[in-house]
């Protein structure tokens, strides 16, 4: 008598295996509905005004230096743009495929308005490594909010980490956050996985140069194995890591083999689009907010009056009014 297989078992097997194949997707997906919960729950996170680097925002830039500063702008604009057009048809097989290039654009449109902040902040780095580097100094610095100062720093597998003190006993699970605990505990994994990361990608550099690499003292020969003192030495060229190379990560995760996991992944699509688009909107926020306090109200409103009406007239001219005007306001009559 041949065995008659049970249809729910069948059914209970095929969802298992999708939620398998499905777990790193979701993880992502926790990680940047964590951080857009963090951003939107904390305390003066559209108060710049009260930042002492924004108040103190006085800078004389050249016509040339100007122009690229609303070059920058307008790549990181219109980046966005197409960000939010594919978060808006709501079909959720396009999105998912859609990931492919929404995934870099993400990056791109935060890097290019990070960009135009370092301008006016005075630096001129082009390299995408030191660009990063130097975001990390004002991250530290505290020239942004509460909301994006969090970082890390140390050896690779116990780096110290700051900005995040709720989350420091929490577990992340594999379930979305549901308070600030479990989200500074879930940024709190993100940080320290991104950060070991750039560790290793350190330690391979390193260890791949003759002049640089760490040696054995008795041997003289290059390490094949870290302990944490070997680590120790390598943690001031990893740096600090910020939310920027949290976002990065989305460029990696485009440009290799990974990518495929979220196309075939069963989550919430509609909501990965949502958060990862409210964070790429409150951190070009805030640089815009920078800029436009650098060079001045006239100045940023005539480069806005000139812009295309799907900019001047949607998101871009909205968030002007109705968040950076406030606060460039309120930092005059300071």
């Amino acid at each position: 008598m041949e065995d008659v297989k049970n249809p729910q078992t069948e059914e209970e097997l095929q969802e298992q295996e999708q939620w398998q194949r499905s777990i790193p997707a979701q993880i992502f997906l926790n990680y940047f509905y964590a951080l857009r919960y963090h951003i939107e729950h904390s305390e003066d996170a559209y108060a710049l005004d009260k930042l002492a680097g924004f108040q103190q925002m006085e800078l004389s830039l050249s016509e040339a230096e100007m122009e690229s500063v609303k070059r920058h702008l307008l790549n990181s604009w219109n980046t966005e743009y197409a960000i939010r057009q594919t978060a808006a048809l709501g079909d959720t097989d396009y999105q998912q495929h859609a990931l492919y290039w929404t995934f870099p654009q993400a990056y791109y449109s935060i890097e290019e308005s990070l960009r135009a902040m370092l301008r006016v902040h005075g630096s001129t780095e082009r390299n995408p490594a030191r660009i990063l580097t130097e975001a990390g100094r004002l991250v530290k610095r505290k020239v942004y909010p509460p909301a994006l100062s969090f970082h890390a720093f140390g050896e690779a597998h116990h780096p110290a980490v700051y900005g995040l003190p709720l989350g420091r006993w929490n577990k992340p699970g594999l379930a979305l956050a549901q308070d600030d605990r479990e989200v500074q505990s879930q940024l709190r994994q993100f940080l320290r996985t991104t950060h070991r990361q750039r560790s290793q990608q350190v330690r391979t550099w390193v260890q791949s140069n003759p002049k640089l690499a760490i040696r054995s003292e008795r041997s003289g020969d290059v390490l094949r194995r870290f302990n944490r003192e070997h680590w120790q030495k390598l943690a001031w060229r990893t740096g600090y890591t910020t939310v920027f190379h949290l976002l990065q990560r989305l460029v990696i995760s485009a440009s290799h083999r990974e990518i495929e996991r979220f196309v075939v992944a069963d989550i919430d699509m509609a909501l990965f689009h949502r958060s990862l688009l409210e964070v790429i909107s409150y951190i070009n926020f805030v640089h815009e907010a920078y800029v436009a306090q650098a060079v001045g109200i006239e100045t940023y409103e005539k480069w806005l009056s000139d812009l295309p009406g799907y900019l001047k007239d949607g998101f871009i001219g909205h968030r002007y009014q109705e968040r950076i005007v406030s606060v460039l306001t309120q930092n005059t009559a300071a």
